[in-house]
């Protein structure tokens, strides 16, 4: 028997222990969801809508005596330098029907845990009982350049997490979504698309299924004051590879910057389903040059977009907080015994190790727009349907073991995906191709009958994560036709 055997049975042990069904130890409180939030008809012509952002970067660098390490790729990677600063950007978004405003943020990070979203949604409560707001959504461009935000790629087994650092992040955040209140304006919303050249993206593991959309929603104000571009695209933000350790927030720095370039508007920029592994081909073999070429490239086609549909000035959306197994013996680990992420772990009593974490998910309509916040990297088929058959998955399954595609289940193509909202579970597999290492389950990577590797699922939560997102995701839709 191998140490690293041990070593997965001896964890996997200990935590079975503290999560088996019946303790009583660290149960799952209940949880009581809001109903939903709806507005069928539109009050106003027109939305308020307001940007903001803020540096969240440490104030003395990252080259001092205090080290800062580069997340996403390898551990302890310290920050030798800085090409661009991490920013916290948010949007408000009012529909002016008297229920209150929504707002979204983006962050250039790896991720943010659910713990950290939930710290800065504490620290509004008074910005919310003053405004109204009525959702606040936290989400992660998934930077692979970025300071590590999770505390995963620090010198293991200590974290990679500064509280310092984070509490900057936390409280930029904050600024940016009072910024973003402040600012707004009346005024219309756009819908349109652009699509990414053929042969941008690349899907590094099969199915070869991912959107190549570039999502872009225009405000426009009546008063002629610039513009802000909401834009959403499905690829992880790693032009700069692993051999990189400057901070940077990766390409869609250089997205807004050709935005801002051609049309003086802010953006906000979003990922969409990108587990699987969707990202960009290099551009040029220097990687800052690639980085700054992807980004300005998909900046000309966001500003290319001419087609577009106005949005009624309607927003409803059902949220709902849940438990999910955590079967990912590493992952818990750093979490319960090693306390290197902040995550809890509570005992719901079913699973591998009888262990769950506490997340959330928000379906969300603003006019025609129908869109999903998914606390993780979504596999692409997952939401898009194009699953492998038995005869191409990793153990024979068929594709009749896997949810519903949420495509399918909401019944619109083009339904919106938000990765790592609110929340960052990591990678949400598909059921028919889940493989995992047979003797060290989620403590290293395998290669399957057809010799495939199968990377992903060692930092998933397991193999019925997916169905609880197919189920949670069910749910909201009926929140919403019943509320």
């Amino acid at each position: 028997m191998s140490v690293l055997s041990t070593v997965e049975k001896v964890l996997s042990k200990r935590l079975a222990k503290s999560g088996h069904k019946g303790s009583i130890k660290n149960p799952a409180p209940p949880i009581v969801n809001k109903p939903a939030s709806v507005v069928r008809e539109a009050k106003s012509e027109y939305f308020s809508v307001g940007f903001g952002k803020q540096v969240v970067m440490p104030p003395e660098g990252v080259t001092g005596k205090k080290k800062y390490y580069v997340a996403g790729y390898r551990v302890n990677n310290p920050a030798t330098g800085i090409l661009d600063p991490m920013m916290a950007k948010a949007i408000w978004i009012d529909d002016q029907s008297g229920k209150g405003g929504v707002v979204f943020c983006s962050v250039d990070c790896v991720g943010l845990f659910k713990y950290d979203a939930d710290l800065v949604k504490e620290s509004l409560k008074d910005f919310v009982k003053e405004t109204g707001c009525r959702s606040i959504n936290i989400c992660s461009t998934h930077n692979h350049a970025g300071i590590d935000t999770m505390g995963l790629w620090g010198p293991l087994p200590r974290s990679g997490r500064d509280k310092e650092f984070m509490e900057i992040v936390r409280k930029g955040i904050k600024t940016a979504i009072e910024q973003a209140y402040a600012d707004r304006r009346e005024g219309s919303l756009y819908l349109g698309y652009g699509r990414a050249d053929e042969g941008m993206q690349r899907d590094d593991r099969l199915p070869q299924v991912f959107s190549d959309k570039l999502t872009r929603i225009r405000f426009v104000p009546n008063d002629g004051s610039r513009e802000i571009y909401f834009v959403n695209f499905a690829s992880h933000s790693e032009s700069l590879e692993g051999k990189n350790s400057l901070v940077s927030a990766d390409f869609p720095a250089y997205i807004a910057e050709e935005i801002m370039a051609q049309k003086g508007a802010e953006t906000i920029y979003f990922v969409g389903a990108i587990g699987g592994l969707v990202r960009m081909w290099p551009m040029d073999e220097d990687n800052v040059i690639s980085t700054k070429k992807t980004g300005k490239r998909l900046g000309e086609i966001v500003c290319a977009i001419t087609e577009e549909t106005k949005l009624e000035p309607k927003i409803s959306f059902a949220k709902r907080e849940f438990y999910i197994e955590a079967d990912n013996t590493v992952l818990i680990s750093a979490s319960k015994i090693l306390k290197i992420i902040p995550s809890k772990a509570y005992n719901i009593g079913t699973g591998r190790l009888g262990l769950g974490l506490k997340t959330e998910m928000t379906y969300m309509e603003i006019g025609s727009l129908k869109m999903a916040l998914i606390p993780g990297e979504l596999f692409p088929e997952l939401a898009y349907g194009g699953y492998l058959s038995a005869e191409e998955s990793a153990e024979g399954k068929g594709p009749e073991i896997n949810p519903k595609p949420l495509c399918e289940i909401v019944g619109d193509e083009n339904l919106l995906i938000f990765g790592l909202a609110n929340d960052e579970i990591g990678y949400i597999v598909a059921p028919n191709d889940f493989c995992l290492h047979p003797e060290i389950p989620y403590m290293d990577k395998t290669m399957d009958r057809l010799n495939r590797r199968h990377y992903e699922e060692t930092n998933s939560l397991g193999p019925n994560t997916a169905y609880k997102i197919a189920e949670v995701f069910t749910e909201l839709l009926n929140d919403m036709k019943n509320a």
